[in-house]
């Protein structure tokens, strides 16, 4: 019996033929956004009727608005994970993508959309890369290399097609992964204002008449499951070629005030979105609790024998010590509420044990001591100073980093990933195979920690000792022996 061939999705077989307005101009067609954004404004469309359409941008000459055009704008969202200890999948067809443009094919068909009453909103991910200036962007009928050129051009092109109207200023949201997001974007718009000797009418319009905001996201979104999309496809009645899976964990972090809240009525829906004065103490529980334990546990997990970070969660061993350093080390140095630290930890421990995502210990090992320093070497140097002890757990995992480095554990290469500085210096410490130079070396290398970590009472001892142990005894044994030893 033959099969059935199905449709491939479009808006006239989905029964999606009315076009929403565009509200919404976002830089970025790729898994995230469409995962997390994109999401967010669904779920305002549904339960509000928000009204707002999107109209993606391309930010780079090679992208995949073409394939979401096929598809009239139209994917489906897979929501994969755990929720209280229960497995949960939902499905969602989400339908406000109204337009696809590709700067570089039709770059009036972009500037367009600058002139429509409706925009109201600009969104961004561009990567940490993106928002960068690029002194040699110059205004011309073509579309220029940065995302900040792109749209200090737009920005232009509405503000003299509506004549320096305060009224049609546009709210800017940047989801890049760094800090201070959005006053970096309008600190590079204006560089371009001045660069390309515009007018201080347009500078003041884009500092007063627009409003940038700083945001904090955060979603594992692992994106098209290519070894499995038949599993995929077969729960559906159409044929979806860009479908794109993320956990179902949502937070979005929004500096902004009242008359942000009144622009975007998140309030009024269930998806955590945060509107608040300051990020920087969610950015801090982010960092210090969901990153940390990344790069606490990483090197010792992989020397322990696990390959993924579940499999880290479901290991007796490796699980309990991902417990205590997480609820009796990390959170109790958080200056926030603690049953909020507690119930972030809570969700993160789900999210550590979703069975849906392969989240391999190799890839987050990627710049281990960079990552250390801004993650997890502040909450030892807090915990130090309001408990006067070291925190054992976080100390055990700080050796096991630098053993890491080491290259080579039980006759086996580890997946070491850093900078060939970083990588040849830690290479050079070992080379004499002696674990008090090289922790020596290590800790005192104001390059890599901003201070000279030998001077923190006992810290060397204590590593010293967890390496030799390590060594010796192998992680779990060693791990035992050092607890008991500075307990």
């Amino acid at each position: 019996m033959e099969t059935q061939t199905k449709l491939k999705i479009n808006r006239q077989n989905a029964g999606k033929t009315e076009i929403l307005p565009i509200k919404v101009l976002q830089f970025g067609e790729g898994n995230f956004l469409r995962a997390f954004v994109d999401y967010a404004f669904f779920k305002l469309n549904k339960e509000v009727n928000f009204n707002a359409g999107i109209a993606l941008v391309q930010p780079l000459a090679g992208g995949m608005v073409d394939f979401i055009d096929k598809q009239d704008g139209l994917y489906t969202l897979f929501l994969n994970g755990i929720k209280n200890g229960e497995k949960i999948q939902e499905i969602e067809l989400i339908d406000n993508v109204v337009k696809c443009i590709n700067p570089y094919k039709d770059f009036q068909d972009f500037l367009d959309v600058a002139k429509l009453d409706s925009l109201e909103f600009v969104i961004s991910n561009t990567t940490e890369a993106g928002i960068e200036f690029v002194d040699t962007d110059v205004i011309s009928n073509e579309s220029p290399a940065s995302f900040p050129a792109k749209l200090a051009i737009f920005l232009y092109e509405r503000f003299n097609y509506f004549k320096g109207d305060s009224e049609k200023g546009l709210t800017i949201i940047p989801c890049e992964l760094i800090n201070y997001n959005g006053d970096k974007l309008k600190e590079i718009l204006l560089q371009y204002a001045d660069l390309w000797k515009l007018e201080a009418e347009f500078k003041t319009w884009i500092s007063e008449a627009c409003s940038f905001h700083n945001t904090l996201v955060d979603r594992i979104v692992p994106g098209y499951p290519r070894n499995e999309i038949d599993q995929y496809n077969n729960k559906l009645d159409y044929q979806d070629d860009i479908l794109v899976t993320a956990e179902p964990f949502f937070l979005w972090v929004i500096e902004g005030g009242e008359d942000l809240k009144a622009k975007l009525p998140f309030d009024k829906i269930n998806l955590d979105v945060k509107i608040v004065s300051d990020m920087q103490p969610y950015r801090t529980r982010k960092v210090r609790i969901l990153n940390g334990i990344h790069t606490a546990m990483v090197p010792f997990s992989i020397m322990f024998g696990n390959k993924t970070v579940q499999q880290s969660m479901d290991n007796e061993f490796t699980g309990d010590f991902i417990q205590k350093l997480t609820y009796d080390e990390i959170v109790p140095t958080l200056d926030m509420d603690k049953e909020d630290l507690k119930n972030f930890a809570d969700e993160v421990m789900d999210r550590f044990r979703n069975p849906f995502i392969k989240h391999q210990l190799s890839d987050i090992a990627l710049n281990s001591i960079p990552k250390f320093k801004v993650r997890v070497l502040p909450t030892i140097l807090d915990f130090i100073k309001a408990e006067n002890k070291l925190p054992l757990n976080l100390v055990f995992g700080f050796a096991a980093t630098i053993r890491f480095y080491q290259g080579s554990w039980q006759n086996e290469d580890l997946p070491v990933k850093d900078s060939q500085e970083i990588v040849e210096t830690m290479r050079e410490y070992w080379s004499e195979n002696s674990i008090e130079k090289a922790v020596s070396q290590t800790l005192s290398n104001t390059e890599f920690w901003d201070q000279d970590l030998t001077k923190v009472e006992g810290l060397e001892e204590a590593i010293v000792f967890a390496i030799s142990e390590m060594d010796q005894n192998g992680i779990e044994k060693g791990y035992q022996n050092f607890i008991a030893k500075f307990s």
